[in-house]
C-alpha cells in the first residue's frame, strides 16, 4: 500500500519508536548512532526534506563500522547487548593486548610496504586502535606512516589499491564539484587536505597515486592532535599527469592526459574551495600539501583571503625551522637579530622559510622587514642572490636581493659572507647530498665558536639520507670537532662525538606544527592563518624543550609527548587568533589548553550500552 508524502513523517516516527521497543534494544542498551542536521553553519533547505531518525548498530554491521569496532575488545555485556555473541572467539582482549599483537605482527615484517599496507588494513577496521598503535609508537610509526614509506606506497599505488580513501575530483567534474561532495556521507568536515599530486616527497609528478599523502597527513593530525577521524576528508584532484612512465602504465587510475594548468586548473582549484565551503562551511580548514612549489605559493596566495587555508610543506617547514633557530639562540641569549643566515636553496619552501625568520627578526629587534631582510643570504643553483642576476630571478626571491658580487660556488660565498647559520632547503632537482663539503662545514667551525648546520632537505625525499640532505649529523660533528648546532630533515642514527659521548639529534617534523596548528584553527574558529600565528607556534614547540632534552642534543623536545605538545600549540594559535581580532568563536575560552584537550579525539575505547 502506498504512503502519501504528507503521513511519511509520521510513518517513519512509528517506525523508529517500534524499533526501540523491540526486546534488547530497550532500556538505553544498545548503541545509536545519530545522523542528525549539521548545525554547525545554515544551509538553504530544499521544498521537501527527508526526516532523520536514530538508527542501531549493532551485530555484523559494528564489526564492519571502523568508527565503532572495537575487535574482540568488546566485553561480554556489550556481546550479548549490541547482538555480537558468537560473532568472534569468546576470549575478550583488551586495547593494550591488541595493540601488543598489532605491533608484534608489524615487527615481524621486513618490507617496509608491507608494514604500511598492514597498518592501513588496520585502519579499515578498528579507527581507535589505529591512532593509539600510531600515537604509542610514534617514533617507529612515523618512518612508516610517513616518509619515505608513504612515497613508496604512492609510487606502487595501482598495484597495492584494496579500497578508495578519500575523494578524488578531476577536470572531467568541473561544474557538478559540490555535487560531488554531497557523496561523502560525513557532513561534520573541519579539516581538509588536499594535493594535485604533482610533488610527492621528492619522487615527482604522481598524479592520482599521490592520494597517499592527504590519507598519511590526515592519519597523523588525528594521532598527534585529536582532530576527530570523520571530520577530516583527504582529497585527490586529478588534472592529468606528466609522467610519461604513469600514463604508460596499464594500473595507473588516473586520467590520461598532460597536466592541464593555466585558467581551466585555477577554475577547478576556485570551484574546490568554494564548494567544500558551501558543503562544510566556511569553518572548515584546507591544508594543502605534496603541490608543485610554484603553485604552492600562487595557491595560498589566491585563496588565503577567503579560506583558512595553510600549506605544511611551505609553512609548515617555516614554522618548524624558526622553532629550531628559537631554541639554539634563546639558550645562548644572542639573538636572532644578531646573525647572519645564508638559505641554500632559494624556491618558494626556502623563501617561505626566510619570509617568517625575517617577521621574527622585525618582532624581537623592533626593525623593519627590510631591515631584518638584510640578515638573510639566499643561494640558489646559480649562486648568490644579488642585484647583478636581479633580472634572471623568479619574484619570490626580489625581496632577499642584496648588493654583492656574483658568487656561484657555495664555498666561496660562506667564505665572504661568514654567515654564523647555513640552512638548506634544496629540492633533489636542484642538487643532491653532500652540499655542505666538509670544506663547507670547517669554515663554518672556523668563523664561530658554535655553527649552526640546518640540513633540511631530506624531509621531502623517500630516498637515504646520504642520497639527499645536504650533510650527514656524523659528518657535520665530525668535521666541526663536535661544535655545531645540528638539525636535519630525516631521522638519523645516534652521533658519536669527537670527545666519547653521544648526541641524538631529532628530525625537524613538521609533524610538531601542522596537527596543533590545524586544532588552533579549529578551537579558535579563525578565518585565516596569519604569520603571527605560526610564529606563535614556533615559540609554542621551543618552549617545551627540557634540559634533558638539550643533553641529548636535541633541539625539539620527545616527540613521545606528541599529544601535549600539539595541545598547546593549539592553544597558543588560539590565544593569537584572538589577540589579533581573526577568531570567530566568541567569547574567547577562559582556559584555552583545557579546551583543546578536552576536543581532542580519545584514542581509548568507549563503554557501550
Amino acid at each position: 500500500m502506498a504512503i502519501a508524502a504528507d503521513n511519511l513523517s509520521v510513518v517513519m516516527r512509528q517506525e523508529s519508536r517500534m524499533l526501540l521497543s523491540l526486546p534488547g534494544l530497550s532500556g538505553g542498551r544498545a548503541m545509536y548512532h545519530s545522523e542528525g542536521p549539521d548545525l554547525g553553519h545554515s544551509r538553504r533547505e530544499p521544498e521537501r526534506v527527508t526526516p532523520w531518525c536514530r538508527h542501531v548498530v549493532s551485530g555484523v554491521d559494528l564489526l564492519r563500522n571502523p568508527k565503532y569496532n572495537k575487535g574482540m575488545a568488546f566485553s561480554e555485556q556489550e556481546r550479548d547487548h549490541l547482538h555480537l555473541r558468537g560473532l568472534m572467539p569468546p576470549v575478550q582482549l583488551s586495547q593494550t593486548l591488541q595493540m601488543e599483537r598489532v605491533m608484534a605482527n608489524v615487527r615481524s615484517i621486513d618490507n617496509k610496504l608491507e608494514k604500511y599496507n598492514h597498518l592501513m588494513a588496520l585502519q579499515e577496521r578498528n579507527h581507535r586502535l589505529f591512532y593509539k598503535v600510531l600515537h604509542d609508537n610514534i617514533d617507529e610509526l612515523l618512518p612508516v606512516v610517513g616518509f619515505p614509506t608513504v612515497g613508496m606506497a604512492c609510487q606502487k599505488y595501482g598495484l597495492i589499491f584494496r579500497r578508495p580513501r578519500g575523494l578524488f575530483l578531476s577536470m572531467a567534474d568541473r561544474g557538478r564539484v559540490h555535487s560531488i561532495l554531497t557523496n561523502w556521507p560525513e557532513t561534520r568536515v573541519k579539516l581538509i587536505v588536499v594535493t594535485d599530486g604533482e610533488r610527492i616527497l621528492g619522487l615527482g609528478d604522481l598524479g592520482l597515486q599521490g592520494m597517499g599523502i592527504p590519507v598519511s597527513k590526515l592519519a597523523w593530525a588525528v594521532a598527534a592532535a585529536g582532530i576527530t577521524p570523520h571530520e577530516t576528508l583527504p582529497v585527490l584532484i586529478d588534472v592529468g599527469t606528466d609522467n610519461e612512465d604513469l600514463l604508460e602504465d596499464k594500473f595507473y587510475f588516473g586520467l590520461r592526459h598532460r597536466r592541464v594548468r593555466g585558467e581551466a586548473y585555477d577554475d577547478l582549484m576556485d570551484e574546490f574551495v568554494d564548494a567544500a565551503q558551501r558543503r562544510f562551511g566556511e569553518q572548515v580548514v584546507f591544508q594543502f600539501t605534496a603541490f608543485d612549489y610554484v603553485n604552492a605559493m600562487r595557491l595560498l596566495l589566491r585563496h588565503r583571503a577567503r579560506a583558512v587555508c595553510f600549506n605544511d610543506d611551505l609553512q609548515g617547514t617555516a614554522a618548524i625551522g624558526v622553532s629550531g633557530l628559537l631554541e639554539v639562540f634563546g639558550r645562548e641569549r644572542e639573538g636572532l637579530g644578531k646573525q647572519k643566515y645564508l638559505f641554500v636553496g632559494a624556491g618558494e619552501s626556502g623563501v617561505t622559510f626566510a619570509d617568517l625568520l625575517a617577521y621574527a627578526i622585525s618582532r624581537y629587534e623592533t626593525i623593519s622587514l627590510f631591515e631584518a631582510r638584510e640578515k638573510i643570504w639566499l643561494f640558489d643553483s646559480k649562486g648568490l642572490v644579488v642585484r647583478d642576476r636581479v633580472e634572471e630571478l623568479q619574484y619570490h626571491k626580489l625581496p632577499y636581493v642584496q648588493d654583492h658580487p656574483k658568487c656561484d660556488k657555495l664555498i666561496d660565498a660562506v667564505k665572504a659572507l661568514k654567515p654564523n647559520v647555513i640552512i638548506g632547503t634544496t629540492t633533489t632537482s636542484f642538487t643532491k647530498a653532500k652540499t655542505f663539503t666538509q670544506e663547507v662545514c670547517c669554515e663554518m667551525a672556523k668563523n664561530n665558536e658554535h655553527p649552526v648546520i640546518f640540513a633540511l632537505s631530506g624531509r621531502h625525499s623517500t630516498l637515504s639520507v646520504e642520497e639527499t640532505q645536504e650533510v650527514a649529523a656524523q659528518d657535520a660533528y665530525n668535521w666541526t670537532n663536535g661544535k655545531v648546532h645540528f638539525l636535519g630533515g630525516a631521522q638519523e642514527a645516534a652521533v658519536n662525538m669527537p670527545d666519547g659521548s653521544t648526541r641524538h639529534p631529532r628530525c625537524a617534523y613538521t609533524v610538531y606544527i601542522y596537527p596543533g596548528v590545524a586544532l588552533g584553527l579549529r578551537l579558535s574558529a579563525a578565518h585565516c592563518l596569519r604569520d603571527e600565528m605560526l610564529l606563535a607556534a614556533a615559540e609554542c614547540l621551543v618552549s617545551q624543550v627540557t634540559d634533558e632534552d638539550r643533553e641529548l642534543g636535541a633541539i625539539y623536545p620527545d616527540i613521545a609527548k606528541i599529544r601535549d605538545i600539539s595541545a598547546k600549540i593549539a592553544a597558543a594559535v588560539a590565544c593569537k587568533a584572538y589577540h589579533l581580532g581573526v577568531a570567530r568563536h566568541l567569547p574567547m575560552p577562559r582556559n584555552l589548553l583545557k579546551e583543546a584537550q578536552d576536543m581532542m579525539y580519545q584514542l581509548n575505547y568507549r563503554m557501550y550500552r
